[in-house]
């Protein structure tokens, strides 16, 4: 029994780890909710610490809060923001769909952790109150979409943005160093016109730059805060300015790019996650080019003898546990296996934000798990992508001049000289008795072989011209 205390709450009392900070409420749910391994993310823990500091500030500063437990307060999250007191943070995703489970395991954590600060034992007197002080002004209802947008904020410019610029870059460099490489198109997974690598590549790189672009209109909802809303959004117990000047705060204390507001219509704010889902659409146009990326250099690098083998990638690690000397493009299967995890994610977060029912949505805990993973698995695919893979991709000129002489679209140039027909003709009976355009062109009598040199060029064929 020594590893125990005796915490109460509302319901009655119940046993408490000794050596944990967290109290009843916590408990109950670790008791009530033995579900899954998915534990709260710790970026959420994060964002309720910013938030719970934000308010005991400014609770501080219009009077409602002394300055001795401020100080504590303050003191508690800033321990928590450094991941100090990471251990007391159990509780899982599958619990109550507000948080509120989530929201008293910080206020108790916070209340126990700053009675310590202030010199007494909080397993037997609690200095600090969870939530008389530490949650004042607040609710479950509007702390924890609060603090999840935080976390959203915070990780998109931590991990997210920084991610993409650099995969970006390394694809501004391939595709200026290619530039001058003329290879055969492919549409239909068949062949096409010819354009330049560089020019294949920097679609990749306009992908990425409008990823950045679409992040940025997204954060313009995300950073739309609830808090002050309280319970259905009426700020019932809290204060008129509290909204505002905790957002205030907050951009003080985050130093964040995206400022963050006060939500103008804290009803909207507590029931609808439509902002949620603008980011996640976000997120998975995001995850659904990475998979054309990924998908375009492993077809490109494949044989490499028996397939089109247009490019290199680099050998990372044998590829087969029977066949001697395989070599796989391993980068490119991650990346798209986390392509499609977000992409269930974000049906996920949909299906989600559509439930809102009256005053409250009840599965705000999912959808930030579901954003979460996504930001972090995209962050993670692309740095590894991009050092292990996209760095490392060369060229192979044999192979691209042989596909590239050997196609039969390189036809359409002649397309303004002696018309489609006469141009698809001459394609048909090359691939039929196994010529060249050339050959049948002259049997056909269609051109000259002098005209057809200067019209049949494929270095000047990969842009418009009059």
């Amino acid at each position: 029994m020594n590893n125990y205390r005796i915490e109460k709450d509302t319901m009655g009392e119940i046993q408490v780890p000794n050596d944990k900070y967290w109290g009843a409420q916590t408990q109950r749910s670790i008791e009530n909710f033995p579900i899954g391994n998915e534990t709260m993310p710790k970026e959420i823990i994060e964002g309720f610490a910013y938030l719970k500091k934000a308010c005991s500030a400014v609770n501080n500063n219009l009077k409602r809060l002394d300055d001795t437990k401020y100080t504590a307060i303050s003191s508690a999250c800033q321990e928590v923001i450094e991941g100090k007191l990471k251990d007391n943070f159990p509780l899982v995703v599958w619990q109550t769909g507000s948080g509120t489970q989530s929201n008293m395991n910080i206020n108790e954590v916070v209340a126990a952790r700053a009675t310590e600060i202030l010199g007494s034992n909080f397993r037997k007197e609690k200095l600090i109150h969870p939530n008389d002080d530490v949650n004042k002004g607040q609710s479950s209802n509007d702390t924890y979409p609060t603090a999840m947008r935080i976390a959203f904020v915070l990780e998109i410019q931590k991990q997210l943005i920084p991610a993409i610029k650099k995969l970006k870059k390394t694809f501004e460099e391939k595709s200026n160093e290619f530039k001058d490489i003329v290879k055969i198109g492919r549409t239909h997974l068949q062949d096409a016109t010819p354009l330049t690598l560089g020019q294949e590549l920097s679609a990749y790189v306009d992908m990425l730059n409008k990823a950045l672009s679409q992040i940025d209109d997204s954060m313009k909802y995300i950073t739309e805060l609830a808090i002050g809303g309280t319970a259905v959004g009426t700020g019932l117990n809290s204060h008129p300015d509290f909204s505002p000047m905790v957002c205030e705060v907050l951009n003080k204390q985050t130093k964040t790019k995206y400022k963050f507001k006060s939500h103008p219509n804290k009803f909207h704010a507590l029931t609808s996650h439509d902002g949620e889902v603008v980011l996640s659409g976000v997120l998975n146009a995001l995850a659904s080019n990475l998979m054309k990326i990924a998908n375009d250099i492993r077809w490109l690098s494949s044989g490499p003898r028996c397939g089109i083998g247009e490019l290199t990638i680099p050998a990372n690690e044998p590829g087969s546990s029977i066949m001697p000397g395989k070599v796989n493009p391993t980068q490119s299967e991650a990346m798209t296996m986390v392509a499609v995890q977000v992409m269930g994610n974000h049906t996920t977060v949909s299906v989600s934000a559509s439930q809102g029912n009256f005053e409250l949505n009840v599965f705000k805990p999912v959808i930030a798990y579901n954003i979460l993973q996504s930001i972090k698995l995209l962050s993670d695919t692309m740095i590894a992508f991009n050092d292990n893979c996209a760095i490392g991709i060369q060229p192979n000129k044999k192979n691209i001049d042989k596909y590239l002489n050997d196609s039969l679209m390189l036809v359409t140039a002649l397309n303004p000289y002696i018309g489609y027909e006469n141009a698809a003709l001459i394609a048909k009976t090359a691939h039929k008795n196994g010529t060249t355009l050339k050959e049948e062109t002259l049997k056909l009598g269609l051109l000259s072989e002098e005209e057809f040199e200067k019209y049949v060029r494929p270095e000047e064929m990969i842009y418009p011209k009059i």
